[in-house]
């Protein structure tokens, strides 16, 4: 017998009817369908929050509560030198934008900072928001260069510190 699509059945005692609930009292669920009598689950359109205990105390609320969550944390996209090395050319521009594209990175939304593990023996002009100092020292001393990209918001505070002026140079 060979095999093919049209043959293809589950495996004996795999399947089961689904059980028809509310159909009279032959079926063995009928009148209240296996909800009981009255109380909240008996209804339609019951539903219970995630957590709840039937009034106790929830557990998530009997734990103590320990530390807190930085919400100014800084989060870095980091990426080693032996990456670059395994997927750019001699004389390529790496950015977060490329590194993004090609599949290197998650979305450029955290900052980039290179890592000096690994060797490099190419030369690539790299543009992060952060290196490392043997990342910097590699990839300089493979001919390439090393470019720290500036935030946007930290060149407009800087200019609009600078176009206040100081109080020395107002007097």
């Amino acid at each position: 017998m060979s095999l093919s699509l049209n043959k293809l059945k589950p495996a004996k005692g795999s399947t089961h009817k689904k059980k028809r609930r509310g159909r009279g009292p032959g079926s063995g669920l009928g009148k209240t369908a296996g909800r009981g009598h009255k109380g909240q689950k008996s209804r339609s359109g019951y539903s219970r929050r995630a957590g709840f205990e039937g009034g106790q105390m929830p557990l998530q609320r009997r734990l103590p509560k320990r530390g807190f969550t930085n919400i100014f944390k800084k989060k870095w996209i980091e990426v080693r030198l032996s990456t670059l090395e395994s997927n750019f050319n001699s004389g390529d521009e790496v950015t977060p934008e490329i590194l993004h594209d090609r599949g290197l990175i998650k979305k450029a939304k955290h900052d980039l900072v290179i890592l000096g593990n690994g060797e490099l023996t190419k030369k690539l002009n790299v543009s992060s928001h952060r290196f490392t100092k043997s990342a910097k020292a590699k990839i300089e001393g493979a001919g390439g260069s090393a470019v720290v990209i500036e935030k946007a918001a930290a060149k407009k505070a800087d200019s609009d510190g600078s176009s206040k002026g100081s109080k020395e140079e107002k007097e």
